[in-house]
């Protein structure tokens, strides 16, 4: 390779995994445009690359030859297969990625965002940005002359906004989530389509959905894993899960969904992205599930794993995505960075928010109706928060209303015990509290409880059963052949772990419904004589 060689540039559709055998290779944002920025700089053994590799991003920084030299160059298709292989070589380039990615969101590397915080748009793609976790900025329309300076060079009036400036590639204007995905190359594959028949279609995709599309597929079912928003759902957003077996150090949610994503990448999982499901249909044991964007999906089973979302507070719209929000991600933590949050709820996603805020936020504020977290959060997070100086838990006290005009600066605090009101002043409210399940889509017509909670197995009353000569199996709906899994399911655990092992329990429960009914399309997962699954 000659100095000035390109081997990958911003809008690429894809790009090869190099690693440096002699040189220099730099990273570099804007090459060949007014304020070019070098990122990086690899040399000899090091390899290039972030996450976006292998999720299928199209390029957002170029790779340039600085110092001549060698490369050896992988193709992305043998990387998979490396990383399917060789655990060694697996961890290493995975754990490396995320890292790199995490840098580059720190600095604000890739995507632009150009918006009012007073535009519904603006906050709906803050939130598109955030859950899938994608690096790039937001020039605030109100506070940063670099915004007012790049419409000038771009030409586009204020009237046009919000915009997505994609490095390398179109200039998108108020995009919808699936404009902003396909433009990047995450919607899904473009050499596969997902609409037709499938045998096992799993609405909603974390933890629970990738975990029965993963399984489902390593059995041989030609299987459609649809999301509407980002893989991984609330858990992707979490900073540290502890507790999960088997990683001692814990892992991130944003890990978490790259492996999940690997792993149906493995077996051949056909993933739809920005796809919300709108309407469920079935007739003769078949279903049939319409997206948004006027597309079908046929299967003979579905596995719903819709989820639930954190409650909205009075007043929150206002403020949704500029000083109020519903995940604690790194660009969360960026907009708050040195100044007080506050968070309201007692469960594990808002211990883990605290946990993980109080690194870069000077005081954060945990605000629960009860008693003692006890009887809602984990203990090992309870005893972090406790070692947290950072972190101040406030009891049987309730926020009753928001403070600003233009922006967040404070909440009102109601003491239940004594009845006083008092002022706390912040710049970011986090909201992990109730939770309303994502059923909607459904129009009633599987059975819930009486908080909209899908209904499954025996605790499904007999009148409402839609074949009364079919017991359900027990994570079946009203409906035989349609199943539910995760946080839309009635009494589910709520917990990450629990989530992934309903999602792996269903497909076998598929199996024997499809069996049941002559339309079986592969053995079913194999049951060692211990009565475990074999692996």
């Amino acid at each position: 390779m000659a100095a000035g060689d390109v081997l990958f540039a911003a809008g690429d559709v894809t790009y090869d995994l190099f690693v440096v055998l002699a040189g220099e290779v730099r990273i570099i944002e804007r090459h060949g445009q007014p304020g070019e920025t070098v990122i990086t700089k690899y040399g000899r053994s090091q390899f290039l690359g972030e996450i976006g590799l292998l999720t299928g991003q199209r390029a957002y920084l170029s790779a340039v030859v600085s110092t001549a030299g060698r490369v050896l160059r992988v193709p992305v298709e043998q990387v998979r297969l490396v990383m399917a292989q060789e655990l060694s070589l697996s961890e290493l380039i995975l754990r490396t990625f995320l890292l790199r990615h995490s840098i580059l969101t720190g600095l604000g590397s890739g995507l632009t965002l150009i918006g009012s915080r007073f535009d519904p748009g603006t906050r709906r793609l803050l939130e598109v940005l955030a859950r899938n976790r994608l690096a790039s900025r937001w020039l605030e329309l109100e506070g940063s002359p670099d915004a007012e300076a790049m419409l000038r060079e771009l030409d586009v009036p204020v009237r046009d906004l919000p915009i997505v400036v994609v490095p390398g590639g179109p200039l998108l204007r108020n995009p919808g989530s699936r404009e902003l995905l396909d433009a990047l190359g995450l919607s899904g594959p473009g050499d596969t389509d997902p609409s037709g028949a499938c045998d096992l279609l799993v609405v909603g995709a974390g933890p629970a959905g990738p975990a029965a599309a993963v399984y489902g597929a390593s059995e041989g079912m030609a299987t459609v894993l649809a999301e509407d928003t980002a893989l991984g759902g609330q858990a992707g957003t979490s900073s540290r899960i502890e507790n999960y077996l088997g990683f001692p150090a814990g892992l991130s949610g944003e890990e978490l969904a790259a492996r999940a994503a690997l792993q149906a990448q493995k077996f051949g999982v056909r993933i739809k992205l920005a796809a919300k499901a709108v309407s469920l249909s079935s007739e003769a044991g078949v279903h049939r599930v319409r997206f948004d964007d006027a597309e079908a999906i046929t299967a003979k089973s579905v596995i719903i794993a819709t989820g639930a979302r954190y409650n909205r507070l009075d007043r929150l719209a206002e403020f949704e995505g500029v000083g109020v929000y519903y995940a604690a991600t790194q660009m969360e933590a960026q907009a708050c960075r040195a100044r007080p949050v506050v968070i309201v709820g007692g469960g594990n996603s808002a211990g883990q928010a605290a946990l993980f805020l109080s690194r870069s936020s000077s005081e954060v504020h945990v605000i629960i109706r009860g008693e003692t977290l006890e009887t809602s959060m984990s203990r090992y997070l309870i005893d972090q928060i406790e070692r947290d100086p950072r972190i101040i838990v406030t009891r049987r006290t309730q926020i009753i209303a928001l403070l600003g005009k233009d922006q967040l600066d404070g909440v009102e605090l109601l003491d239940a015990s004594r009845q006083q009101t008092s002022a706390l002043a912040v710049c970011g409210l986090f909201v992990f509290i109730g939770a309303q399940p994502s059923t909607q889509w459904l129009a009633g017509q599987l059975a819930e409880d009486t908080h909209g909670f899908l209904l499954t197995g025996g605790n499904i009353p007999q009148a409402q059963l839609d074949d009364a000569d079919r017991i359900p199996l027990f994570l079946e709906t009203s409906r035989p052949g349609v199943f539910a899994v995760g946080d839309v399911r009635s009494r589910s655990v709520k917990r990450a772990a629990t989530a992934i092992g309903e999602g792996s329990m269903a497909v076998r429960l598929v199996f024997e419904r499809l069996q049941a009914t002559g339309t079986a399309v592969a053995d079913p997962p194999r049951v060692g004589g211990d009565g475990r699954n074999a692996t």
